[in-house]
């Protein structure tokens, strides 16, 4: 699996505080990588050592398998677009005028535009003054922005901060979209857990600066050990004739709650019950939300 960056032991502090604590983040190639934690757990101050913005107190960064340092940060970086708390524009000019402008400073050929404005589907849009824009809009220009020069990188910090519901779920299918259609590995920070859920494949969580969880999104869902929860028709019985094989047991709600959800254990425990007489009214094995899954690994609630 080749990776688009590698940090070890990424470290900022400033002065007596340490805001990213030894950071050893691994971003694969075509991915859609979702870097979650709190707000003020150090995600935006990552993304800007990755984009040499700010200088980390210790660590190494690489990005395109090179070592980024100061002589060198606009050669890698030029592969790379970003999209860090607001985005900027001219609210004078149009929203093809200040793409124009983009091309220009990026060197990138004017002809990009028709596809970078497709891409986020401004087209009905792109000669409208930028500062009529609509939040969603402007953040749409943005990426737009960030698409110019053909990046293999994107880098999103938050993008749909202030967003509507409707504008949340135009920014979260156009970057579910991009690694299909360009092969483009995006790297968004979030806050917004159920907003990861349905975007990345891959997941960073940080928390008070430490990566305390770094995987796919499906290891993140089978990182919780799934509940078998049964509804009985006597769950006394159910319990006494369960902890008699060595089953442990808890009720819960009226329901039986099983912590071995294994096809194994399940298949044990419901004959049992069935050769004890035990009715067995529903057995089901309700999906952990990454919520849960948060919640266990921080043992703290963030916005949803």
């Amino acid at each position: 699996m080749e990776l688009i960056i590698e940090t070890e032991a990424l470290t900022k502090r400033y002065g007596k505080k340490t805001v990213v604590n030894e950071l050893d983040m691994k971003v694969p190639q075509g991915s859609v990588y979702g870097f979650l934690g709190p707000n003020g757990a150090g995600k935006s101050t990552t993304l800007k050592m990755l984009l040499g913005l700010i200088h980390p107190a210790q660590g190494r960064i690489r990005i395109f398998k090179q070592t980024l340092n100061p002589k060198n940060r606009l050669e890698i970086l030029k592969n790379a677009g970003s999209l860090i708390e607001s985005p900027s524009y001219y609210g004078h000019l149009t929203g093809r005028e200040n793409l124009e402008i983009v091309c220009t400073l990026k060197g990138a050929p004017k002809e990009e535009i028709d596809q970078a404005l497709a891409l986020v589907r401004m087209e009905n849009q792109q000669h409208k003054k930028a500062g009529h824009y609509s939040l969603g809009m402007k953040q749409r220009l943005g990426l737009a922005a960030a698409l110019l020069g053909r990046p293999r990188l994107l880098l999103l910090d938050e993008p749909t901060n202030g967003l509507d519901p409707a504008g949340i779920q135009e920014i979260r299918d156009l970057i579910v979209s991009l690694p299909k259609k360009t092969g483009i590995t995006v790297l968004i920070s979030s806050h917004l857990l159920s907003e990861i859920d349905q975007m990345a494949t891959h997941v960073g969580i940080i928390d008070q600066g430490q990566l305390i969880f770094q995987d796919s999104l499906r290891a993140l869902h089978a990182h919780s050990r799934c509940r078998l929860h049964i509804r009985t028709t006597d769950n006394a019985a159910a319990r006494t004739c369960l902890a008699q094989k060595g089953i442990a047991a808890a009720e819960k709600n009226g329901q039986i709650i099983l912590e071995d959800a294994s096809d194994s254990s399940v298949t044990r425990a419901i004959r049992l019950l069935v050769y004890a007489g035990v009715g067995i009214l529903r057995a089901e094995a309700p999906q952990v939300s990454l919520e849960d899954i948060f919640l266990r690994l921080t043992g703290k609630k963030v916005s949803l």
